[in-house]
């Protein structure tokens, strides 16, 4: 019985990619559920942790993002991926259900999709570029501590109501 660590390279892939794929398979698709063909990865066991967890899950995320940035991945695409980063965030803050709907929804796996089709090699950026990609991670940033922020808010709630 021949066990795979990695899903194997299906070929095509461009170059710099590697990193990416791994991150996208350790986050989304490390272990399997026994018996079963669904997999689940360290993203949704990251975002058990209140506030916290969310924002590191986002934030390792982001390296697939910047990745795709430095392959010339249009603009409109990045914004796609962000967005994919955003709902995994916001899927999080409900405590333990965040967790579920993260292991189904798998974020980084779709980026990864998304890098591996749009990509176009290395491309010399312009200053609009990094002002953009500025704006975007800003954005990110804001959004990420506003869902951890939120996150927080409803655990306080939820033990003030257990325990008031």
């Amino acid at each position: 019985m021949k066990v795979e660590v990695l899903p194997p390279d299906k070929g095509g892939r461009k170059a710099g990619h590697e990193v990416s794929r791994i991150l996208a398979w350790v986050l989304d698709d490390l272990i399997q559920i026994p018996g079963t063909k669904h997999k689940f990865g360290l993203d949704p066991i990251i975002s058990l942790i209140p506030g916290l967890g969310d924002t590191s899950a986002s934030a390792i995320g982001t390296i697939i993002l910047l990745q795709a940035f430095s392959q010339g991945v249009p603009k409109i695409v990045i914004v796609r991926m962000a967005a994919n980063i955003m709902i995994n965030a916001v899927l999080g803050v409900v405590p333990g259900l965040g967790s579920f709907l993260s292991a189904f929804f798998k974020s980084n796996r779709r980026n990864m999709a998304l890098l591996e089709r749009h990509a176009t090699g290395h491309r010399q950026s312009t200053t609009g570029d990094w002002i953009f990609i500025g704006a975007l991670l800003a954005a990110m940033v804001a959004a990420v501590i506003g869902v951890a922020v939120l996150s927080a808010y409803i655990v306080v709630r939820l033990f003030q109501l257990l325990f008031s």
